[in-house]
């Protein structure tokens, strides 16, 4: 068994990531960071557990931006090909759970989505 106290763990860099567990084919990791990360989809679904500190979740859909102010306790659910970044206000500690392996591509424009970036 083991406990882990988010507030613990602190990066050497933005979102340096502790490894808590694999279950099947999916991966729980505590990330920490104090900046941004960059606009990108991922190939498969995660979720993104915000468990100290605050985090402006920006979203694009439809070519329209919104951003979702997440605090602690509030969770981010993106699925397959969703366009998001993360943007913390300051530090931040995350709990992500996302396939193992899962590809995050940057987004361009160009490509409508990530399945025609695939192709």
């Amino acid at each position: 068994m083991h406990v882990c106290h988010p507030h613990d763990f602190t990066g050497t860099r933005a979102w340096d990531a502790l490894d808590i567990e694999r279950i099947g084919d999916a991966t729980v990791r505590l990330h920490w960071t104090d900046a941004p990360y960059h606009w990108h989809v991922n190939d498969g679904p995660e979720v993104f557990a915000v468990l100290s500190g605050q985090v402006a979740m920006h979203v694009r859909e439809n070519g329209e931006e919104r951003i979702h102010n997440l605090g602690p306790g509030d969770v981010f659910h993106a699925k397959d090909g969703d366009e998001h970044v993360a943007h913390p206000v300051g530090e931040a500690r995350v709990l992500v759970i996302k396939r193992a392996g899962s590809v995050s591509c940057a987004r361009y424009s160009r490509f409508p989505s990530l399945k025609d970036i695939r192709r």
